[in-house]
């Protein structure tokens, strides 16, 4: 039975939602299937992706995969055993969606360590401000995977996408206010009103409101294409150094906000620069290519590639702040044609 726990909020019964490289029990995905976000011959090329993507970390925890039925299951299976992939480390769960970005509608998962106690939040996802109307269906998967999990959960009813937040585990928050302060997402809600929902759902003390996000992003500027943390009181920033780029400008001024910006103890953030693909699009759009987009796994970070000369020198970076996990890079010049790649694609189920 699932308990509903909208009496009191995950803060006051002791939850938080931990960082992304504590320890994790498993990582959630979405198979693509949505000819819209992936036409015919792009699509193919994202499984791929998919396909690496669960290469790199599955030894290092479960996956849990949903599918729409048991004919994709099937498939599946056998497309995951012909990339030597173990298929006891992978979970099928057959609930609808119709497009893989489980970062945004999926739930947040919560953590109370001192009862060892999993749970979720459950937020409201309007497909991006009502930009896709036939995404909005999606707000119901938290609800079907509760069914199986069984967690306590929060629904606060404020509309929030998991991709527009990054905490660092011990009270401090990454946002923008492109995004979070958006009239198409809140438009009743004032600031500080948004702020005590992330206070008392995510139990954090500290918030960094960032700017603006890259070109290209369709979600109004979500964090995880910005500025990640690595560690407590680490943080990479997307940084653009060609001034022809229009993206130079807006990375610049997040950068700038995150050197004055302190943390949750009042000790100021170690800020390093992780370089830009350039431009990764074609004639008619502009696609949000970031490296910033990456998943920290048990044993391994997956970042995404563009095959862009800045692809080994954004490795490197992230290989020195990860010592003890390999960093893998992933080919996502087709993902990122759905304008997501591999940290919008994927959720976290951290381990109690």
């Amino acid at each position: 039975m699932i308990q509903w726990l909208n009496f009191m909020n995950p803060r006051e019964l002791g939850y938080r939602m931990p960082a992304e490289w504590e320890t994790q029990e498993a990582l959630w995905l979405a198979w693509p299937h949505n000819a819209d976000t992936w036409p015919k011959g792009i699509l193919e090329e994202v499984e791929n992706s998919y396909f690496e993507f669960v290469k790199a970390l599955h030894s290092g925890q479960e996956v849990k995969i949903l599918v729409n039925d048991s004919l994709i299951e099937k498939n599946l299976q056998n497309k995951l055993k012909q990339n030597n992939i173990n298929l006891n480390q992978i979970d099928f769960y057959q609930i609808n969606n119709v497009d893989a970005w489980i970062r945004d509608y999926g739930p947040t998962f919560l953590v109370n360590s001192k009862e060892r106690k999993l749970a979720m939040v459950k937020w409201t996802f309007n497909a991006w401000g009502g930009k896709y109307g036939d995404l909005k269906p999606d707000n119901e998967v938290p609800y079907e995977m509760n069914k199986i999990m069984k967690l306590p959960a929060f629904e606060p009813k404020i509309v929030l996408e998991g991709g527009s937040i990054e905490v660092n585990g011990s009270g401090t928050l990454l946002t923008t206010e492109q995004c979070l302060l958006n009239r198409n997402r809140n438009p009743g809600l004032k600031k500080e009103e948004i702020e005590q929902y992330l206070k008392d759902y995510l139990n954090i003390s500290n918030i960094i409101w960032l700017k603006e996000g890259i070109a290209g992003d369709d979600t109004d500027g979500h964090v995880d294409d910005i500025a990640r943390f690595v560690n407590q009181n680490t943080v990479v920033c997307a940084f653009e150094d060609n001034k022809n780029d229009e993206n130079c400008k807006v990375l610049r001024e997040n950068y700038g906000v995150l050197k004055d910006a302190k943390d949750e103890n009042g000790k100021k953030l170690k800020v390093i620069k992780l370089p830009m693909p350039g431009f990764v699009g074609d004639a008619k759009r502009r696609y949000p290519a970031s490296y910033a987009n990456f998943y920290i796994g048990n044993e391994n970070v997956a970042v995404p590639i563009f095959w862009h000369k800045n692809d080994r020198v954004a490795l490197g970076i992230l290989q020195k702040l990860f010592p003890t996990r390999k960093v893998v890079g992933i080919n996502c010049k087709e993902m990122v044609y759905g304008f997501g790649s591999l940290h919008c694609i994927s959720q976290q189920e951290p381990k109690v």
